[in-house]
């Protein structure tokens, strides 16, 4: 591996491509059905991939930071979105209602314990279930900590990651009359929302291009906007979850949660240039978590296509195997 990952891109660190060997659509309640694939080894060890956004669903991509011979990778896009139905839907759509849903996963596949590997959204998704069910969680690969809490929001949703992009934070805030600046992430809803859902799609690709915006540390302030179907889905539900603070009862819940998993070890691969999730998270998450481990990625953003980060995640996992013995797997 080399000592600094970053001059080469991300797709030299991964895996072959793999197709799925199941797929299905499964029915967990609520009206909703949740997109399911499984690649790998049938007999391997068992990893459930928690994606960002929320809304961001998950891409073939994902499954090649895995040895396909080594690893059962079970893939699912989170309620109303990605090929989950129905699209873009907010109702009974809710933290608690996915880390059932990953439960239901769990269950439905027939494991006892699996590796839990999500990022940015995907890692406070992993923390939270991991809190909730920590017998049946082995291990956890985690990347871009997010904590739901409102120093992140005011962060991202208030002007400071916009002092470092000006240019994209005034075309953020432009198409929001004056008075209505204060709460963006509420004027943001007010369109997200409405009855016109070609006003809706074009706040969503507005709230979209913000964050892919400072995604990567790479960016040269360049944008393309996202496809409307996919845009709609990730603003909607992005802000949903957002404007209820993740449905969580206190400002530093997963913080003050961390004994919940002294027991169960992890690592963390943080960019140390991440202006989507601050690092200073991932940092309190480790200080806080016995037998967690950090690694910060110093030629790195926020994506999980960052050729530092990959490299870091493929390195985890493939240590993995060496330890399934003593992580019960």
């Amino acid at each position: 591996m080399d000592k600094v990952a970053g001059h080469k891109s991300a797709l030299h660190y991964l895996y072959p491509s793999v197709e799925p060997f199941d797929r299905c659509l499964l029915d967990v309640g609520d009206g909703h059905k949740v997109y399911v694939e499984q690649c790998g080894a049938p007999d391997g060890i068992p990893v459930v991939v928690l994606h960002g956004g929320p809304g961001g669903g998950c891409s073939p991509a994902m499954r090649r930071y895995f040895d396909p011979e080594k690893y059962r990778i079970i893939l699912f896009d989170q309620r109303g979105c990605g090929m989950s139905r129905p699209h873009a839907s907010v109702e009974n759509n809710t933290t608690w209602h996915l880390v059932r849903d990953i439960e239901t996963i769990r269950e439905h596949i027939g494991v006892e314990r699996w590796v839990v590997f999500g990022g940015s959204w995907g890692a406070t998704l992993g923390l939270l279930y991991a809190q909730a069910h920590p017998d049946h969680v082995a291990y956890l690969v985690l990347r871009g900590v997010f904590l739901m809490m409102q120093r992140e929001l005011d962060w991202f949703y208030g002007g400071g990651a916009g002092q470092f992009h000006p240019e994209e934070w005034q075309h953020f805030t432009s198409l929001i009359p004056p008075e209505e600046r204060e709460d963006l992430i509420g004027a943001y809803e007010r369109r997200l929302f409405g009855e016109d859902q070609t006003a809706q799609t074009y706040f969503a690709r507005a709230w979209c291009r913000w964050e892919n915006a400072l995604a990567t540390i790479r960016s040269d302030g360049a944008h393309s906007d996202a496809p409307g179907h996919y845009a709609r889905a990730f603003a909607r539900l992005e802000n949903h979850y957002f404007r209820h603070k993740g449905w969580l009862e206190r400002d530093a819940q997963i913080l003050e949660d961390m004994p919940l998993i002294s027991k169960i070890p992890g690592i963390v691969i943080q960019g140390r240039q991440d202006m989507i999730c601050p690092p200073r998270s991932a940092w309190e998450v480790t200080e806080r978590w016995s037998r967690g481990e950090l690694r910060m990625v110093g030629l790195a953003g926020h994506a999980l296509s960052e050729p530092g980060i990959t490299a870091e995640l493929v390195r985890a996992t493939k240590a993995l195997p060496r330890m399934a013995g003593q992580l019960g797997l």
